[in-house]
């Protein structure tokens, strides 16, 4: 089928909406509460465009035979000012100080559309305390727009379901059940509702930091053998966090605790970076290739003492499974012992 957007033809499939259209062909939308590895709600209502005069959200229409889309004039301008009007009137003015300012989807457009403060602040105004319980992020109910791509993460993908909404109206909010702390829930500390905010209500643990003064370089995650893609945020030649690589497999955007957030032995003091090797009972530093001819010395001497079995070998899941492959090949073939395991196979 085909649809108008803009006075110009596209193609579309059925079941598509209007949104998906657009991303396809280059047409920029804006959204706060849409990700395409999710179900649509329209919870933002950012995303208008207008169809037959009246406005109406492009994530969840769906398109058909001969559809007239307009996504750019002067009533879907000020349809979407409203709403960021609305969002911001009830949002905390705080970017200066804000961790996520510089890469906050609300602040941007709020810039764009020209809201600068909100014009309903004179009346009620949410006032929540701050959830500090989880030892990796916080979770400020007051910066929360109620986009609700937190809550439909943890439960469609990461399948936790640790957070939902609570209350109605005015005094819906996104929480743990009961409106409990998030240390008490079931929570597994992945970050992923955080890698999906678009504002400032989640955040990992307040670093002092400007997104703008790090570099990111893309890499992939060494705690297991999935090979899920990050990105490493550094400032100088120190490792400050991760966040994850989205539009790439295996992992889309998604990652475990380890791989979000245990990254701090990066720059552990006590982190071994050299070989040591024991003389006269004293560790001392030592290139790798002699540490390479002491460990075949150590195994041929073993070996012609009391067999190849005497040996064992326990690979590690954070190596490729490349090399873990010829690991298990050089304890079989070379050494000529069964005796390999692996950390993760428990």
């Amino acid at each position: 089928m085909f649809i108008k957007i803009d006075g110009n033809r596209y193609e579309a499939q059925a079941g598509e909406t209007v949104l998906k259209v657009c991303e396809r062909n280059g047409i920029h939308i804006p959204t706060l509460c849409h990700d395409k590895r999710l179900n649509p709600t329209g919870s933002c209502r950012l995303c208008l465009v207008e169809i037959k005069g009246k406005l109406d959200t492009s994530c969840t229409v769906p398109v058909r035979e001969g559809m007239e889309v307009i996504t750019r004039n002067d009533h879907v301008v000020k349809g979407r000012r409203n709403v960021l009007d609305l969002l911001f009137s009830n949002h905390p003015n705080d970017c200066l100080n804000c961790e996520k300012s510089g890469v906050c989807d609300l602040q941007d457009y709020c810039y764009e559309y020209d809201v600068k403060d909100g014009s309903f602040r004179s009346g009620e105004r949410k006032q929540y305390p701050m959830d500090t319980s989880n030892k990796f992020y916080d979770y400020d109910a007051d910066k929360c727009i109620l986009c609700g791509k937190c809550v439909r993460v943890c439960q469609e993908l990461q399948c936790s379901d640790a957070i939902g909404y609570i209350d109605r109206g005015f005094g819906t909010k996104v929480a743990a059940a009961g409106g409990g702390l998030l240390a008490d829930s079931p929570c597994v500390s992945c970050g992923n509702c955080v890698a999906v905010c678009p504002a400032g209500a989640l955040i990992e643990k307040p670093k002092n930091l400007r997104r703008w003064e790090l570099k990111r370089t893309r890499t992939t995650c060494g705690f297991c053998g999935v090979g899920c893609q990050l990105d490493l945020l550094t400032k100088g030649d120190q490792v400050v966090g991760v966040e994850p690589a989205f539009d790439t497999v295996p992992n889309e955007g998604l990652l475990c605790v380890k791989g979000r957030f245990a990254y701090n032995f990066i720059n552990h003091g006590d982190r071994l970076k050299t070989p040591l090797i024991r003389r006269n009972g004293v560790l001392e530093e030592a290139t790798w290739d002699d540490a390479y001819r002491l460990i075949a010395q150590k195994i041929t001497q073993i070996k012609e003492e009391s067999g190849p079995d005497a040996i064992a070998g326990f690979s590690s899941a954070r190596a490729t499974n490349e090399d873990n492959y010829l690991f298990q090949k050089m304890l079989r073939a070379v050494i000529g012992t069964n005796n390999v395991d692996h950390c993760a196979r428990l």
